[in-house]
């Protein structure tokens, strides 16, 4: 049995993060919608992502998820409350708190925004050649791996990048 080929050495893992951090840096402003309701900015909308992927949470576990202070994750709930994307309902197991869920608005809000999103890519993916378009698939595999190991909540880059 043979061992598996060594990856590339620490210098050249560098050299990928580094390339990789540029291309997601240059891609973001193709993923922020031109369109969407002012007030869905890209904290709210990884809110109401961590919402639709892991379900009613309580505040603390979507502050937990999505890696920021109780306290901003409050405020955040309330505006989001406000709008009627979100949804306030009492936790079966603690009648004292709350569980916060997405409301159909909110899921509406967010599936427009992911269709526009996904729309805005296409359209650069068909700038590509034929050959890049192959390699892009190639990495998705990879990519989806690493978005899984590295994000605080699925689905959404990490702030910052």
């Amino acid at each position: 049995m043979t061992a598996p080929a060594p990856g590339p050495d620490p210098a050249e893992i560098a050299e990928i993060a580094g390339r990789l951090r540029l291309a997601i840096q240059h891609l973001l402003p193709v993923l922020r919608s031109r369109s969407a309701p002012g007030d869905l900015t890209p904290s709210r909308q990884a809110a109401l992502a961590a919402l639709a992927a892991h379900g009613p949470l309580r505040i603390s576990e979507l502050a937990a998820r999505m890696g920021i202070a109780l306290s901003t994750t409050s405020r955040m709930v309330d505006l989001l409350d406000s709008t009627g994307w979100i949804e306030r309902h009492p936790d079966p197991q603690d009648q004292r708190a709350s569980l916060v869920a997405l409301s159909r608005t909110g899921r509406a809000v967010l599936e427009a925004r992911r269709r526009e999103t996904a729309a805005r890519l296409a359209e650069q993916i068909t700038l590509l050649t034929a050959e890049e378009q192959r390699a892009l698939d190639a990495a998705l595999p990879a990519l989806e791996a690493l978005s899984e190991r590295a994000t605080t909540y699925p689905g959404e880059l990490p702030r910052g990048i």
